[in-house]
């Protein structure tokens, strides 16, 4: 039979293997140490009352105290290290796993992006609490059940059947509570997931007084979510009741058992109490399984879920390293599908570009011009045909080694949590010369400097103290930093005002001046007057390209229908 493959949780797992023998071995020890108590109980009944000497009862005080010490501190060790193994197994995965969330946000826009973080969070709370304790103390019952045996057969064989009947409680527990707590889950799951992508527009919410229908559709989810939860929990909390019931009744079950063998002097009073005692720890560890049997399925889901994780999102290849691009670019019958869409947004898509060309992108909406820019700097995967850069195709090369050759100008600017310095240097080694001059160069250096801190000033997350011409032109400037060979803009001058959409001429001449491959999407033909060619898109295809002049006369020309259908396809492009 074909084994799956060991994903890096089932080897970080494994790789704890000793610290899990090792609170295996402490687990056998404590069980050992539990049967002190009973036997402490035997002694007094049947040696120190009968003798009524108070120097065996001092020295059996004594002892016991002794070896419960001794079994505390085995307890504080068992639980010190799995508390290691825990941070051991997170140390191993976090920094894979938060790739793993930055993939998945990358190519399924639509899933959770904090619920693989809580997944860790789940396995880890379940590695240190008391659930866990439960499955290292379990495998010690029998061994308690014999000790029971020995002190008399029908004291052990009304053990066994209390046993059996809790045994058979927490299957039906897991058989009762299993699937309605996974949809539980999954509704948790996708009303979070809910929340988080709609509470981002919170400013369309509350000005166009959309929260109240928002705000229900979330509420459906929630309160079904909490009907499954709540037939789990009733359903967890009659079997842990019969549990108790069950528990309590058979130590007294014992005690009226070993009362009834006193009487008929077949065990001593003391056997009568060791043995309810020893009835009673051997069942603790069952019942304590069934009271914590929630946090185990959420522990075995978060598992399961984390296990698929790995398997469908397996770890970056490293590439050898590749001489630094020139900036020349070709693309050969591009094929583009969005994730989580089955239509291709662009077929067929080909043409190319010269090192130090700078080329605009034009076309109506919907035409693939966005998708495209996507493409080009590889954020998403290409469904067929070939991207190359320096005739190297894009996924050949390493995202760390390419990234500060290429400057990128998403179409929905995002700024990050942090001072403006640190967002211009993209969050690297702060160089302070190259931060000021990819500031110049976006025309923004004198709007920072007259901020209160300056370029140390804290922008927040998104960059929620800048206004959005703000927030265009410092992401401009983070796109400039560190002179990539290779500038990709998508509408840049969407939120500039005269001044900025200056500033951007400015940098664009700047960027041919240095040799830079410029890609500039516009719907604005202010800013198409220094490239060298232009592309036209419509539909998810290549209506035309070549030189800006050629293109530019074509539209231009009057007379017949089709140009001037075509002056209309060139100004719902560029208007």
């Amino acid at each position: 039979m074909r084994t799956k493959p060991k994903t890096e949780l089932t080897l970080a797992l494994k790789a704890c293997g000793g610290g899990f023998a090792m609170a295996g071995v402490f687990s056998f020890f404590i069980n050992m140490l539990m049967l002190v108590s009973p036997l402490y109980m035997l002694q007094v009944y049947d040696r120190v009352l009968g003798s009524r000497s108070e120097a065996t009862l001092l020295m059996l005080t004594i002892v016991i105290i002794g070896l419960l010490g001794v079994m505390g501190a085995l307890e504080l060790l068992r639980s010190r290290v799995l508390v290691r193994i825990s941070n051991r197994i997170d140390t191993r995965l976090a920094e894979r796993l938060f790739e793993i969330v930055y993939e998945r946000a990358l190519r399924m826009p639509q899933a959770s992006r904090s619920q693989p973080l809580s997944d860790l969070l789940t396995l880890r709370q379940f590695l240190t609490g008391q659930g866990l304790f439960a499955f290292f103390d379990a495998p010690w019952a029998p061994l308690y059940m014999l000790v029971v045996f020995l002190l008399h057969p029908l004291l052990g064989i009304i053990a066994v059947c209390g046993a059996v009947i809790l045994v058979a409680l927490a299957v039906a527990t897991e058989m009762l509570t299993r699937k309605p707590l996974a949809q539980a889950n999954q509704e948790q799951m996708l009303g979070g997931q809910f929340a988080e992508t709609n509470l981002r527009n919170a400013e369309v919410l509350e000005a166009m007084g959309m929260l109240p229908g928002i705000r229900r559709r979330w509420y459906d989810r929630h309160r079904k979510m909490l009907t499954l939860q709540a037939v789990a929990s009733d359903r967890a909390g009659a079997i842990s009741s019969i549990t108790k019931f069950v528990r309590i009744s058979l130590q007294s079950l014992i005690l009226g058992a070993g009362a009834w063998l006193a009487i008929r002097h077949e065990i001593t009073p003391g056997v009568m109490i060791a043995a309810s005692i020893i009835v009673g720890r051997a069942l603790a560890p069952v019942e304590q399984a069934i009271g914590t049997w929630k946090l185990l399925l959420q522990a075995r889901s978060s598992y399961e879920r984390l296990t698929e994780m790995f398997q469908k999102v397996p770890p970056r290849p490293q590439p050898m390293p590749l001489p630094a691009p020139t900036g020349a670019l070709a693309v050969e019958g591009l094929v583009a599908v969005p994730p989580g869409s089955t239509v291709p947004a662009l077929r067929g898509i080909s043409f190319q570009v010269e090192a130090g060309e700078a080329v605009g992108i034009i076309g109506p909406s919907a035409a693939g011009k966005s998708t495209l820019v996507r493409m080009l700097v590889g954020v998403w995967p290409a469904y067929a045909g070939k991207i190359r850069l320096d005739g190297a195709d894009i996924g050949q090369w390493d995202r760390t080694q390419l990234g500060p050759h290429i400057g990128y100008l998403p179409q929905d600017v995002e700024l990050f949590s942090g001072t403006i310095a640190e967002n211009i240097a993209r969050f690297g080694e702060v160089d302070a010369d190259k931060v000021v001059t990819a500031a110049r160069m976006a025309g923004v250096h004198d709007l920072i400097v007259r901020l209160p801190q300056g370029y140390d000033t804290q922008i927040g997350e998104g960059g929620s103290v800048l206004s959005g011409g703000q927030r265009q032109r410092v992401a401009l400037a983070r796109a400039l930093y560190g002179d990539p060979v290779l500038v990709i803009l998508d509408e840049p001058n969407s939120n500039l005002d005269d001044e900025g959409e200056a500033a951007l001429v400015r940098a664009m001449a700047q960027l041919r001046d240095r040799g830079a491959t410029v890609l500039i999407v516009a719907h604005r033909p202010s800013v198409l007057g220094g490239v060298d060619k232009i592309l036209v898109l419509r539909d998810g295809a290549v209506q035309m390209f070549g030189p800006r002049a050629d293109v530019m006369a074509r539209f231009a020309r009057p007379a017949t229908a089709v140009q001037t259908e075509n002056v209309t396809q060139l100004k719902s492009g560029v208007a």
